[in-house]
Formats: structure tokens, sequence, C-alpha cells
């Protein structure tokens, strides 16, 4: 919480609520963890394949879906929960849904045929094979 000193003398009062409703919303979008739904992403790139890691706690590989669509790779993650609890005579009631998408342009080296998924200690790892016309080749040039 940010205190605000508040000077009833100024006439200008515009600039006054524009500093608060600045800090107000600035605070508000930085502090608030449901804003940014979307994980946190690694992409790294091997001799043989590509590797797409998501940071993604507190899910279970049921919950994400993964679609390929042409040279796109679609990642998307639905949890809903339903808690109930009862004491006395009171209810509550508590809602929670959250989900995500992402998406990704695969190069034309990427093979469809070789992706595999897993998810483990909340990181989602996407492996995507390249094609085999597209490994990285050594080969030595003998000079003439």
């Amino acid at each position: 919480m940010t205190l605000v000193n508040f000077n009833n003398k100024t006439r200008n009062t515009a600039p006054y609520f524009n500093n608060v409703f600045d800090s107000l919303f600035s605070d508000a979008i930085t502090k608030n963890k449901m804003v940014d739904k979307s994980p946190n992403v690694n992409i790294s790139e091997s001799e043989t394949a590509y590797v797409i890691e998501l940071a993604a706690p507190g899910l279970k590989k049921e919950d994400f879906q993964i679609n390929l669509k042409k040279d796109t790779l679609s990642v998307w993650a639905e949890v809903k929960k339903d808690e109930t609890q009862v004491v006395k005579d009171f209810t509550r009631k508590e809602f929670d849904y959250s989900s995500f998408a992402r998406s990704f342009n695969l190069p034309d080296s990427a093979d469809g045929d070789k992706i595999t998924a897993e998810y483990k200690d909340g990181i989602l790892s996407i492996n995507i094979g390249k094609k085999d016309e597209a490994k990285l080749q050594h080969k030595e040039i003998v000079v003439a």
C-alpha cells in the first residue's frame, strides 16, 4: 500500500488525481497474479530436435492439450476447481478457473510426426524432432 500526501490547498487537482490513478493501476497490474496467466517458456535447439519447456506448476498432465495444425503448435491448459466447505450453518463455496494458451510457429525443418510431450515437476517439455535432411551434418571438406 502506498501512502499519498493530500494537500487541499492546491487549486490544480488534475496532476494529483493522475498520480493517484497511475499508482493504483500500476500497483494493481504488477501485484495481481491473475493478470499474466501465460507461462514462461524456454526454447532450445539441439542437433536432432527442438525443445520447448513451459513452466506450469500446479497442473496435472490431463489439464494440457497440445495440437499441431500445419506448422503451428498450440498448447493450452484449463483448470476448473469447485470447492465447498460446510461448517455448522455456514456454507462457503469457492470457484477457481484458470487457463492459458500459447502457440509456436515451427520451422520447416521440424518433423510433425516426431513430437512428444512430458509433464514433470511443474515443467511441460515438448520435444520436436527434426527431419532427417535438416539434421546438422558434419562434413570435412578437403582442399584440392
